[in-house]
């Protein structure tokens, strides 16, 4: 009822705006197709001014231009909340215009995502339908950068129908001309592959990727599915396809066409009667002049500040200038012809001089009277009949407001009304009568603005997932074969008739098969090579041992693998019994049971500005139920860097907190732990939770409160560094630690931590887990929640590997800076640091550069931190210091000198630094020279580079153990165990010895063999029986189904691990989905799959046709029917089978 009420007092708020005189004015000028100057115009209210505007001019076309991104996103976002406001839910969202974020003379090409929302604009413009005009929000160097002109682009826009007919090979045809790589198989933007009569094609402006199923010529049927499964997910009648790149195909018209044929601009696409708003004119003609500085000379790409102008007024367009400082004009002196300029200072004023947003946080006391002050006001503007309209992100925030109004003593039915939605800062509009006011200036929150981050509709494709793939083979990788041992993975091969061994197939004809080279019984001898069909694929697997050294190659038939299997058996034992010991003993004492969640808590988890991810929520609530258990808690938390890990810990230490007892969160470096009690206290600030820091940031006599305060119960969190574990620390009631990138604390620290677990709750949160966490992990050993999912609009970083070039760096540098970003720049010696910086600084003179280093004075480094994090220095120049967790979304390049000199698992954790946010993020590794020839830098960086996507530092881990060695795994006695079957059997072995130990069923895989002579199952691509004079009938996947060997071995490998009939079911849905129609040798394998499941659940090991006698093998011995085999008695193979089915169905399961 008061979020209507407030809904209902929004639309009055824009009747009562529009009635105003002044308002009235400047729409009286506009309607004239003036150049209209209104200055002194609060930054805050300018997106409101041009809701009102959509308001009065619903079917003109409005441009806004910012001076860069982030102005750009911010002004959308709150362009998008006041058209909500004024319109409800069939609002209609203002269109993003993003420059393409490359230098101008750069031969690269901009992100996909840039050019999909460019030309998702350019369409939606060139469109003629609607009753409403859109708006469109623009960066000054967007609107200089040249575009298709908007007649090429409607002939490169194709519209595809369910229905239609096309010819599929022309399509392919006329995809390749926009653009479109061709691939094995699509996963990105652009992308596009053909498989007989399926086509799948990602359109950039597309959501998701849609597959083309053709009969004949007939588009027979067209849908979305995942990239990332492959599997169709909604059926559409109809998709747009427009070219799949922007820049790239302009330079490719100008180099077959020529300069005669000059692109078009953002200009072509707006009607006449447009209206261009400038925001901040002089700040847009210098950054224009900038940018147009950076371009080659005669740039055929860019469309100058001077011409773009008098070009708009050519067109007949009217230009608004709004600015919030008294500066004069400066769009109107470009152009000839009468100008107004109106001074309206008077009309909207920024909320900075009633509630001080600047600068640093203050002390909590002068905040809370800051903030009790500012609702004093608030109610003072109540009384004076201004309507006082309060913004706020969600509900939880909106209660909490309430809640501190009624606190303060105000007077309840006085109160503003409150609606929901994202507004970066509030206004006065003292004309008008009205306030804004947001949760910026409720809360004090957020003093560097960033938008809130928002879901596109290009997130969800791309989400990534945790894929520890074994089976992901490369030629020259050593394998484990579960029978024979450690050989070399040689790759696929098709063996020639009657030479496939160990099929067991029956059949002699040619196998396509895995080979595996094993090492010789004598040296003098050639390696044999073992020759494995692909559907047996699921017994190899990747080896991963420890050390550096190559593994030693088993022999074909020796015994030394059985004895290695076997002692590793024995080994694992050992160690399962050890760690449900640990477990059980813990389990075996008491604990603190938390409270069910309070109101409050409600309310603070409602108040998180994102949207949580479905990882996220569900390591939320498993750790809050071991919180409620009257069990000490022992949870991991293993996320991939910025995937929302601290949010997890903060929630749980806001429930300690609530429940009355004290949290110590543990971090690894003064800079982590500053920047967890600038977020927790951020966080909190809405709440009476006493949070203080403990690191070296602190003086001797801050510290010595901080510890009086801990120990009479004063202090509610205390963050700090391994400080916290010394002697003289005293917990009044310590209820929970979180320890923080557990994986860069030394040994002595995590005994400590083997201390702590015994008696308190500790929640460890980790990025790139040490090996043996990881293990751990992976075994189901120890309560773990992994966050795989990476929040909304996150993008991979994209990797670039470079030998040590000033250009390279000043281009870098300079690209960032051009979009208002920040950039790392990673020198890790002291002692040249400071030569560095004036590098950079001749390099790039008009950077403001600072140095941050562990042996400066704490107070310099938190000054050196604070400017950065607050946006008021654009490079970091620093050591390692920056590499635990540190969080600035503004930040987006970060250059590494040296990076030979890093770990494979640092360099992780560092590039983890940038994409904190939605936009494209770089990492330079710069190396000199001479590094580029060693081996074991070549093999990490490359993994680096293999890994960039989203969710990789479970598979950074794994390439670890493969370049550095599994090492002290599980300590040294078991290195050789693990070296002697490798990382992946020995996983298998503890998990069985774990479940067996805790009396849980082990479940057996049961190996079904099955000779049929009426239909052998093979992986060749045509059979004939021993006669030779017809064709025999084979089950397999046919090379003209599936094209691609990996996808071929995938299918048999999915084939094999399927144990039930659901299993088989949606692996058949999946084929059809994927590869079309399922061809009858396909889908007789798909039948045998469902034989192979009856016969494992009544325990029989063997069926072998012969002559249309069945032997079914149960127990070691043949079923017999009243003293002989069962007979077949039908003809066709399908039927046959069916007989197979219901002579297994006859018997009564096993359990």
């Amino acid at each position: 009822m008061a979020q209507m009420e407030a809904q209902q007092a929004a639309s009055d708020v824009f009747a009562l705006v529009i009635d105003n005189p002044a308002v009235r004015s400047i729409a009286g000028a506009m309607d004239q197709g003036r150049v209209l100057s209104l200055s002194g115009v609060a930054g805050s209210a300018q997106p409101f001014l041009v809701s009102i505007l959509c308001r009065l001019f619903p079917t003109r076309p409005i441009l806004v231009i910012t001076d860069n991104l982030k102005t750009q996103e911010l002004f959308a976002q709150d362009l998008a909340t006041w058209l909500q406001v004024a319109g409800g839910a069939s609002a209609q969202a203002p269109l993003f215009f993003p420059s393409w974020e490359i230098l101008p003379h750069e031969s690269r090409l901009p992100h996909v995502d840039v050019i999909s929302d460019r030309l998702l604009a350019l369409a939606a413009l060139s469109s003629t339908g609607g009753d409403r005009a859109p708006v469109v929000v623009a960066s000054v160097h967007a609107v200089q950068q040249r575009t298709f002109s908007r007649q090429a682009l409607e002939s490169r826009l194709r519209e595809v129908v369910k229905g239609e007919c096309h010819q599929p090979l022309d399509l392919v045809e006329w995809l390749e001309d926009q653009g479109y790589e061709p691939e094995t198989q699509v996963t990105s933007k652009g992308e596009m592959a053909l498989r007989g009569g399926i086509l799948d094609v990602f359109p950039i402006t597309s959501p998701w990727p849609v597959r083309l199923e053709f009969f004949g010529d007939e588009l027979e049927s067209l849908r979305y599915f995942d990239p990332l499964t492959q599997i169709s997910r909604e059926e559409i009648g109809s998709v747009t396809i427009s070219p799949a790149g922007e820049l790239g195909v302009l330079r490719k018209l100008l180099c077959s066409e020529g300069p005669c044929v000059l692109p078009g601009s953002l200009l072509d696409y707006l009607r006449s009667g447009a209206i261009i708003v400038f925001c901040e004119p002089v700040l847009l003609k210098e950054r224009a002049g900038e940018y147009a500085e950076k371009c080659p000379p005669e740039d055929p790409f860019l469309l100058s500040w001077s011409d773009f102008v008098p070009a708009c007024t050519k067109a007949g367009f009217t230009l608004l200038e709004l600015s919030e400082t008294s500066e004069s004009v400066v769009v109107g002196e470009a152009v000839p012809g009468p100008g107004d300029c109106i001074e309206a200072g008077s009309m909207f004023q920024s909320l900075e001089v009633f509630r001080p947003m600047a600068g640093g946080s203050p002390e909590p006391q002068i905040a809370e009277a800051q903030r009790r002050e500012f609702f004093s006001q608030m109610h003072r503007w109540g009384r004076q009949d201004c309507e006082v309209l309060v913004f706020c992100n969600n509900d939880g925030e909106c209660q909490r407001f309430l809640e501190i109004w009624q606190e303060y003593g105000l007077d309840p039915e006085a109160a503003p009304r409150v609606r929901l939605g994202a507004i970066s800062r509030g206004f006065v509009f003292e004309t008008g009568r009205l306030v804004v006011v947001t949760d910026a200036e409720i809360f004090g929150r957020y003093k560097v603005q960033r938008p809130r981050r928002l879901k596109s509709i290009h997130a969800q494709a791309a989400r990534s997932a945790l894929d520890i793939d074994f089976a992901d083979l490369e030629d020259g990788d050593y394998v484990v074969h579960l029978q024979h041992g450690i050989g070399r993975y040689l790759g696929l091969s098709t063996l020639p008739t009657g030479n496939a061994t160990n099929s067991g197939s029956g059949s002699e004809q040619g196998e396509e098969c895995l080979v595996i080279e094993y090492a010789p019984r004598d040296a003098a001898q050639p390696p044999p090579k073992l020759y494995v069909p692909v559907t047996e694929a699921h017994l190899v697997s990747k080896y991963v041992g420890t050390g550096k050294a190559r593994p030693p190659l088993n022999t074909l038939g020796g015994n030394r693998w059985a004895r290695a299997r076997a002692q590793a058996e024995r080994a694992v034992r050992d160690v399962a019994s050890e760690l449900l010991a640990i477990q059980a003993a813990r389990e075996a004492q008491a604990g603190h049971a938390f409270p069910v969640d309070s109101t409050w808590q409600h309310e603070f988890e409602s108040s998180f500005l994102f949207e949580e991810t479905p990882d996220q929520d569900r390591a939320i609530r498993e750790t809050k139920a071991d919180m409620e258990r009257g069990k000490p808690m022992d949870r991991l938390i293993c996320g991939d860097v910025g995937f929302g890990k601290t949010e997890v810990g903060i929630r749980a230490a806001f429930k300690a907190v609530m429940g009355g007892k004290q949290v110590a969160v543990l971090v690894p470096t003064t800079v982590l732990a500053q920047q967890h009690f600038n977020t927790f206290g951020e966080r909190m600030a809405d709440y009476p939770v006493r949070i203080e820091l403990l690191s070296r940031f602190r003086t001797r006599r801050e510290q010595s409160a901080v510890v009086r305060g801990l120990q009479n119960g004063a202090v509610d969190i205390v963050i700090g560094t391994h400080r916290l574990l010394q002697g003289d620390i005293v917990f009044k009631d310590l209820g929970l630690v979180v320890i923080d990138e557990e994986q860069r604390f030394g040994v002595l620290h995590k005994e400590k931590f083997k201390m702590l677990r015994r008696l308190v709750d500790v929640l460890t949160l980790s990025a790139t887990p040490i090996p043996r966490t990881l293990y751990l992990a992976l075994t189901g050993a120890r309560d773990m929640s992994t966050i795989q999912t990476p929040p909304h609009d996150r993008l991979p970083v994209e990797t670039i590997v470079s030998q040590y070039d000033e250009r390279v760096i000043r281009d870098a540098i300079q690209r960032e800076l051009s979009r208002g970003g920040q950039v790392f720049f990673l020198h890790n010696r002291i002692t040249t640091i400071e030569s560095m910086a004036r590098k950079l600084a001749l390099l790039v003179p008009n950077a403001r550069i600072v140095v941050g280093h562990g042996q400066m004075d704490s107070d310099d480094l938190e000054r050196v931190m604070t400017t950065f994090v607050n946006g008021d220095a654009d490079v970091l120049l620093s050591t390692t210091i920056i590499e635990s967790g540190l969080d600035i979304p503004n930040a987006n390049t970060i250059i590494i000198d040296r990076a030979d000199r890093f770990g494979l698992s640092d360099l992780y954790q560092l590039r983890g630094r940038v994409g904190r946010y939605k936009h494209q993020a770089y990492a330079y590794l710069l190396l000199p020279r001479h590094a580029t020839l060693l081996n074991d830098v070549r093999k990490r960086i490359s993994a680096i580079k293999q890994y960039s996507t989203l969710g990789s530092g479970f598979k950074i881990a794994m390439r670890d153990l493969e370049i550095r060695g599994a090492g002290n795994l599980l300590g040294a006695e078991q290195s050789g165990h693990i070296t002697a079957v490798g990382f992946e059997l020995y996983c298998q072995l503890l998990k069985q010895s774990i479940a067996a130990i805790k009396g849980e069923k082990v479940p057996q895989r049961s190996e079904v063999q099955i000779r049929l002579d009426f239909l052998p199952v093979t992986a060749g691509e045509g059979a004939r029986s021993d006669a030779g004079d017809r064709l025999a009938m084979a089950a397999f996947i046919p090379i003209s189904y599936v094209p691609e060997p990996q996808h071929r071995i995938e299918m048999y490998r999915k084939l094999a691990q399927a144990d039930d009939k659901s299993g088989l079911a949606a692996l058949a849905r999946e084929l059809r989905d994927r590869f079309g129609p399922i061809p009858q040798p396909v889908q007789w394998l798909l039948d045998i799959g469902e034989i192979k499941v009856l016969a494992a659940a009544v325990a029989v090991t063997s069926i072998e046709v012969r002559e249309n006698k069945v032997m079914l093998t149960r127990d070691n011995d043949y079923v017999m029917a009243g003293g002989r085999f069962p007979r077949l008695t039908k003809k066709e193979p399908l039927a046959r089978l069916k007989e197979i089915r219901k002579l297994l169905m006859m018997f009564q399961p096993r359990s």
